[in-house]
């Protein structure tokens, strides 16, 4: 466990993306515990292809975001699922910007999980959730190596 603002939160990483029904299951965890994220089908490829490294001909919106941060000296410094309110994620985008005119500055924004995990993913930017969350969600690492199973088999 990791204390960030004296609140103790959980470094996970992205152990795998599903797709499912017009959505995708992005499976976020670590040694301890894995749960999912339901995030709309574009921003889940959007997720897959940053993971992979995948070349685009052209900028999709979260890569003009990176390069307006880093126009302004700025970078993803991590991110924070950091509540829970029913089904509804909510995130936190930690940007750190620093250039020669001022000092580092640390700038936290409120934002959709699915685009913190999108920034995160292009930027290689450390994910947190918070205790709070983590003690919530329900473990699917089951679920997911069920999944990863299955999809062994079929690739046979």
């Amino acid at each position: 466990m990791i204390i960030f603002m004296s609140k103790p939160v959980e470094q996970v990483v992205i152990r795998g993306i599903i797709p499912a029904d017009g959505s995708c299951a992005v499976f976020l965890g670590n040694e301890k515990k894995t749960f999912v994220i339901y995030v709309d089908a574009g921003i889940g490829n959007t997720i897959s292809m940053f993971l992979s490294d995948t070349i685009k001909d052209r900028p999709m919106t979260h890569d003009l975001f990176a390069l307006v941060l880093a126009a302004l000296g700025a970078r993803v410094e991590r991110v924070v699922i950091n509540q829970l309110k029913g089904s509804t994620y909510y995130g936190r985008l930690i940007i750190a910007a620093e250039n020669e005119i001022q000092q580092r500055k640390i700038i936290e924004l409120d934002a959709r999980p699915s685009d913190c995990l999108a920034m995160a993913s292009q930027q290689s930017a450390p994910i947190y959730v918070s205790q709070e969350v983590w003690d919530e969600v329900e473990d699917m690492t089951d679920v997911l190596q069920g999944i990863e199973e299955e999809r062994r088999k079929h690739e046979e």
